[in-house]
């Protein structure tokens, strides 16, 4: 039986460190046949010491969602190492601390613009950027935080991710004619950089692992992981619009 991602080529966002979700996916994607090409942004040199760690390899090109030079630019980098993309990951996200931890009401609209263009808009704008590089049967996946609730501490960061929610489905409204999928992984709280940056944050980690039903584990990104490829994959080719939810069970569980 042949790997899961034989002969794809794979555009991987936000490898910071060796304990972020992207990492766990370009990893398994390259075990998993997959051809990989990493973006980085602020830290290259981080970035390029993170991707020597993975079983092969991958090239990193540089990538701030923000600057359109760079978005018009990602089709002529990723082509100088991959003929085409077979899929996106976007796992991008960022939020000035005025809009974390408690300061929903105060936080200044220039700091929530800034929270929004990185963390939603830039969904459609990875999307597009990479467009002329895919064909039907191709996919985007990003990485949310279930937005269908209020969280504490999250705040403007929640009201980022409910717009990520809403922007898969557009995307996938619009870019269905042209067989491309868009999909989402909904991954509970995890150890990430990302995480710790967020004040109060502990309190996701000790709700899940009380009350999630098939357990919770903060450090293991594996799971978050093995979903993105499956969604990836030609295992779900009628698939789209999706928020597959990987976090224990704890969104189905009320109480």
């Amino acid at each position: 039986m042949s790997a899961l991602l034989a002969g794809k080529r794979l555009l991987v966002t936000g490898v910071i460190t060796d304990q972020s979700i992207a990492f766990s996916v370009a990893k398994l994607a390259q075990e998993n046949g997959a051809t990989v090409v990493l973006t980085g942004f602020g830290r290259m040199s981080l970035v390029e010491r993170i991707a020597k760690r993975l079983p092969a390899e991958a090239p990193v090109i540089e990538l701030d969602v923000t600057n359109p030079e760079h978005l018009a630019g990602l089709a002529d980098k990723v082509s100088g190492h991959v003929d085409g993309l077979d899929g996106v990951v976007h796992s991008i996200g960022f939020a000035p601390q005025s809009c974390l931890g408690g300061g929903f009401l105060d936080a200044p609209w220039d700091d929530v613009a800034t929270a929004l263009h990185i963390s939603t808009f830039s969904y459609k704008s990875l999307a597009m950027a990479a467009l002329p590089l895919m064909r039907p049967g191709g996919a985007v996946v990003g990485l949310t935080f279930d937005a269908t609730l209020a969280w504490p501490v999250y705040d403007w960061m929640g009201v980022a991710k409910a717009g990520l929610e809403s922007a898969s489905r557009y995307l996938a409204l619009h870019l269905g004619p042209k067989g491309i999928r868009s999909n989402l992984v909904s991954a509970g709280p995890l150890r990430t950089m990302a995480a710790k940056s967020i004040p109060g944050f502990e309190a996701f980690e000790q709700a899940w692992t009380e009350r999630a039903p098939l357990g919770w584990q903060l450090t293991d990104q594996e799971p978050a992981a093995r979903a993105c490829l499956a969604l990836l994959s030609d295992w779900f080719p009628a698939t789209t619009g999706e928020i597959v939810h990987v976090d224990g069970g704890f969104h189905a569980i009320g109480a």
